[in-house]
C-alpha cells in the first residue's frame, strides 16, 4: 500500500471514439499506473453516444458486438495473481445534461430472449430521452405514450468496473462474473471502495456504463444510460485474495455473485459474504453462516445480463469491531477528502 503522505499522482484520461476497450481482457493497456493513482476520467455512455433523440433505435445506430465501451484497461505496477485490488470512488459525474434508455429485442427480465426462447416476438423497440437536472440532482422521466413526466432522484453509479479474468479468458464488456464486468448494481456510486480479486500481471482494470440512475434488477435492461466524469483511486493489497466483487460503503459490506440461475448468483453472494465474516472476524463458517442468514439485506443488481447479479450487504454496526482490509476504506476515504 502506498504511503498516504504522498502527493497523489493524478492521471487525466479524456479517450477518443478509438481507444475504448469492449472485453475484459485481451486488450492493451492504455496507461501503466503506480498505485495510490487518482484517475480522473470520462466514460462514455452504453451505446457510445449514439442514442441521442427517440428516434435513433439501438439496431440502426449501434453495430453489435460493439457497445458498453470501456476506459481502459489500466495496468496497476506490482499487481499479481492473488492480490487485491482497490477502487475507491470519490466521485461518480453525469456529463450530459441527457440520459437514454431502450427497449432492446430479446433483451430485458419481461421478454423472451435468445436465452429463454419463446414462439411470440419479441417486444417492440422504442427510446426514452430523460433530462438530467445535475444542480438539482433529478432525472425527469418523459412517457411516450401519454402525456405524462415524473421525476426521480439522481443517483448516479457505474454499471461495469473490472479486472481482466483468469485463465486466459476475454470476457465481453456486457458479461458479469468473478472478474467484476457488467454487474450493474446500484452500490457502486461516490463513496464506495470496490475490491476486485487480481488474475493477471498488471490487474488491467477498466470501467465504464455509468447510469443516472438505475432500479434494483434493471429490469428492462437498460438503466438511465449517460456519460460520466468520474476520479477514482486506485490501490494494491498484496498477497489477499477476493474470490468475487466485494464493496465496501461507511455502513454497510456487500458481497457479489453473477451467475445463472439467478438461485445460483443467490448462492455465491451469500457464501461469500459468510465467508468474509469468518475471514475478518473471527466467526466460524456456521455462525457467520447463521448471523447473515438473519441480518442479510439481499438486493438485486441486474436480472436481464448473460449472468445475473445478486447482491449479499450487511450492516457494520452489527459486527463485532475488526478492521477490514486494515482500515483501507476508511483511508481512502480520507483520501477522497483531501482532492476537493
Amino acid at each position: 500500500m502506498t504511503d498516504p503522505a504522498d502527493a497523489p499522482r493524478v492521471l487525466t484520461v479524456r479517450p477518443t471514439a478509438q481507444e475504448y476497450a469492449w472485453t475484459f481482457g485481451g486488450a492493451p493497456p492504455i496507461a501503466r499506473i503506480a498505485p495510490g493513482t487518482v484517475l480522473d476520467v470520462f466514460t462514455e455512455d452504453c451505446f457510445g453516444g449514439r442514442v441521442r433523440t427517440a428516434d435513433d433505435l439501438v439496431s440502426r445506430v449501434c453495430a453489435f458486438p460493439y457497445v458498453n465501451p470501456q476506459t481502459g484497461p489500466f495496468h496497476v505496477e506490482g499487481a499479481e495473481p492473488g492480490d487485491t485490488l482497490a477502487v475507491h470512488f470519490v466521485s461518480v459525474e453525469p456529463r450530459r445534461d441527457w440520459a437514454a434508455s431502450t427497449t432492446v429485442p430479446l433483451f430485458g427480465a419481461l421478454t423472451a430472449t435468445h436465452a429463454t426462447a419463446a414462439l411470440h416476438p419479441p417486444l417492440p423497440e422504442a427510446v426514452w430521452i430523460w433530462q438530467l437536472d445535475r444542480e438539482r440532482r433529478l432525472c425527469r422521466f418523459t412517457a411516450r405514450d401519454s402525456d405524462h413526466t415524473l421525476t426521480l432522484p439522481m443517483a448516479p453509479m457505474h454499471g461495469t468496473v473490472g479486472v481482466a479474468p483468469a485463465n486466459l479468458e476475454v470476457r465481453s464488456a456486457l458479461v458479469p462474473d468473478a472478474h467484476g464486468g457488467n454487474m450493474d448494481t446500484p452500490e457502486m456510486r461516490a463513496g464506495v471502495t470496490c475490491y476486485l480479486g487480481v488474475n493477471v500481471e498488471g490487474a488491467l482494470f477498466s470501467l465504464g456504463d455509468g447510469h443516472a440512475r438505475q432500479g434494483e434488477g434493471e429490469t428492462c435492461g437498460v438503466a438511465v444510460e449517460t456519460a460520466m466524469h468520474s476520479v477514482v483511486i486506485v490501490e494494491l493489497l498484496k498477497g489477499v485474495a477476493t474470490p468475487w466483487p466485494r464493496i465496501e460503503s461507511d455502513t454497510h459490506l456487500i458481497s457479489t455473485g453473477s451467475a445463472r440461475p439467478l438461485e445460483d448468483a443467490f448462492r455465491i453472494s451469500q457464501l461469500d459474504l459468510v465467508q468474509w465474516l469468518a475471514r475478518d472476524f473471527g466467526l466460524s463458517e456456521l455462525d457467520a453462516y447463521q448471523f447473515v442468514t438473519q441480518a442479510v439485506e439481499s438486493p438485486l443488481a441486474n436480472v436481464c445480463d448473460s449472468n445475473y447479479t445478486c447482491i449479499a450487504k450487511l450492516r457494520k454496526e452489527w459486527l463485532p469491531p475488526a478492521e477490514v482490509h486494515g482500515g483501507l476504506h476508511a483511508e481512502l476515504r480520507r483520501r477522497a477528502a483531501a482532492l476537493r
